[in-house]
């Protein structure tokens, strides 16, 4: 093979490689392309989904407070009516003491 021949077959593996080397280039530039591009929705699926469950959790919780709300007015109502029906009972007891007390005070005092 002479000279000329093998520089040109150089030339030619050269060119070849050339392109190789710049198709990997272009398909290495799109494989990152996609890639970010997947990634962009990966974040904002996963930010989605967040958000839906920060929202699922802050309604539970309010859910649970409502209902540990209501629970305490509840245990409050029943206090109150238990203090109010103590109160009623006592009631008699406490006007009869303190009209014997008056008398007492007043008998003391003649």
């Amino acid at each position: 093979m002479a000279r000329p021949e093998v520089l040109e077959e150089i030339r030619d593996a050269e060119a070849d490689a050339d392109d190789i080397i710049a198709d990997a280039e272009a398909e290495r530039e799109d494989v990152i392309a996609d890639a970010r591009e997947r990634a962009a929705e990966i974040r904002e699926e996963t930010e989605a989904e967040a958000a839906e469950l920060t929202e699922e959790r802050l309604e539970e919780a309010e859910e649970e407070i409502e209902s540990e709300r209501e629970e305490i007015l509840a245990e409050g109502e029943a206090e109150r009516e238990e203090l109010s029906t103590r109160a009623e009972e006592n009631r008699e007891a406490v006007v009869e003491y303190v009209v014997e007390r008056f008398e007492e005070a007043v008998d003391a005092q003649t």
